[in-house]
């Protein structure tokens, strides 16, 4: 009876021990619930941001029905007020870009990245710009029988390889132009090169964008990135309107926060201006510019500025040093296409610029195809191999010790040198191009990836 009676409070006492045991490691348990992070996720590290951009995006619904009610309205007063509505939507969202701030890697601005905002879509513009671009027909009759003609159809079928994220989308919706932000931010890159016409003219299938500079520079700034500008080669560029249009540029936004200037060797910040098809141009008229002597000089005004010319052929690099050019980058996404656009040609580029005290800045590209628009110009096409084509330019790019690197492209989606996140889609006998077997945001991720590498050479470079 005795062991008995001991038998039973033992166990007793255990199942109590016990009891409290339990009790202890479930309240351990919702402690640590309670600490865990609010926005915590699955899946890649970028992930983290979904939420302030659906935030954002929740933000904007009164905003876009309005500016939807008013698409068959004058695009002018709409567009007056965008630049109203995006600073709007940037107040009441300040708090979550903050905290998304701290979760990004830090901007490269030696990483300059070509930006295109001339896309747009009935909702925001009354009609598709771009998207339905047209098919190109080739400048030999003969050849050109060959294919097809017409012009895309949008939103199934559009004039690009690949298929956007975001969709047909418009440059002026501020979701649009955030997110796009955002995926340049993630991928480390610090400069935007916008592509730029002066107000009222636009390339011949789209639309003026300067009204657009505004907004583009606000979005830019909340991200920590700068812009600077890609003139095109708009009608009649010559030296007297290249001068008035750069004190355009310097005299409206020049006082932006975002607005990029660059700290030359001499400890001098000037702005930072490419100049797209400038071969077309002869040195003499440059020269009138860019020379200290010249005509019309921009030089020692409050307009000065570095100014970087394209290189197509070799010939052109003594063309750029006589024009007086403070520098040259290459663009084109193809390696072998021209002279510059060759990586096996950057070594000598580069020393042929360090000889002349010009700034040499290779551009480099995940690939390239245009055959949607160009469907005669297969043999132009570069294939990404999953990711290879586009570290292959970076290594090259390396090589050389360059100042900046630039990148082509982050949403030129016609040649297909896109960075932005692209999906898979089939619309009827159309199967676009996609990243697979990677995830819509690899290319930003390999940006990162050699924005790190670059950082971390550029260091050696100058020890």
């Amino acid at each position: 009876i005795l062991n008995y009676d001991i038998m039973a409070r033992f166990r007793r006492r255990t199942c109590i021990i016990l009891l409290l045991f339990i009790l202890f490691i479930c309240s351990i348990m919702m402690a640590l619930k309670t600490l865990r992070p609010d926005r915590a996720g699955f899946g890649d590290p970028f992930g983290l941001g979904l939420l302030p951009e659906l935030q954002q995006r929740t933000v904007l619904l009164d905003s876009k029905q309005n500016l939807l009610n008013r698409a068959q309205g004058d695009t002018v007063t709409r567009v007056s007020n965008l630049h109203s509505i995006a600073v709007n939507t940037m107040k009441a969202s300040m708090s979550p870009v903050k905290k998304l701030e701290e979760e990004l890697s830090s901007p490269n601005y030696n990483f300059h990245i070509f930006y295109y905002t001339w896309y747009g879509n009935p909702q925001f513009d009354g009609k598709y710009i771009h998207w339905n671009h047209p098919l190109l027909p080739h400048w030999d009759p003969k050849i050109a029988n060959n294919y097809p003609k017409g012009r895309h159809n949008p939103p199934e079928d559009i004039g690009a390889n690949f298929y956007p994220e975001l969709g047909s989308y418009s440059s002026k919706d501020p979701t649009v132009i955030e997110a796009h932000m955002k995926q340049m931010r993630t991928a480390s890159t610090g400069v935007i090169v916008l592509s730029w016409y002066p107000p009222g003219m636009a390339d011949e299938n789209g639309e003026p964008t300067d009204d657009l500079v505004p907004v583009v520079l606000d979005y830019a700034h909340r991200y920590n990135l700068k812009v600077t500008f890609h003139i095109e080669p708009y009608k009649d560029r010559d030296d007297r309107s290249m001068y008035h249009n750069v004190k355009y540029i310097i005299d409206k936004y020049g006082s932006h926060p975002a607005f990029y200037r660059h700290k030359t060797s001499t400890g001098r910040l000037l702005p930072m201006f490419y100049v797209y098809d400038s071969y077309v141009t002869i040195p003499e008229i440059w020269a009138n510019l860019l020379t200290v002597s010249g005509s019309q000089s921009i030089r020692n005004t409050p307009y000065d500025a570095l100014f970087i010319a394209l290189l197509v052929e070799e010939r052109h690099k003594h063309d750029i040093h006589r024009s007086g050019f403070d520098g040259m980058y290459t663009y084109f996404a193809t390696n072998g296409f021209s002279y510059g656009s060759s990586h096996h040609n950057w070594a000598s580029l580069k020393a042929f610029c360090d000889s002349n005290n010009l700034m040499f800045i290779p551009s480099v590209g995940p690939g390239y195809i245009d055959t949607s628009i160009r469907p005669w110009n297969n043999h132009n096409t570069r294939n990404r191999v999953n990711g290879k084509y586009y570290e292959t330019a970076f290594s090259a790019a390396l090589l050389v010790r360059p100042e900046i690197i630039s990148i082509t492209s982050f949403n030129e989606w016609h040649e297909g040198t896109q960075i932005e996140k692209a999906v898979p889609k089939r619309s009827g006998q159309v199967v676009y191009l996609d990243y697979k077997p990677h995830k819509p945001n690899v290319y930003l991720e390999l940006t990162q990836k050699w924005s790190e590498k670059y950082r971390k050479e550029q260091e050696q470079w100058l020890m």
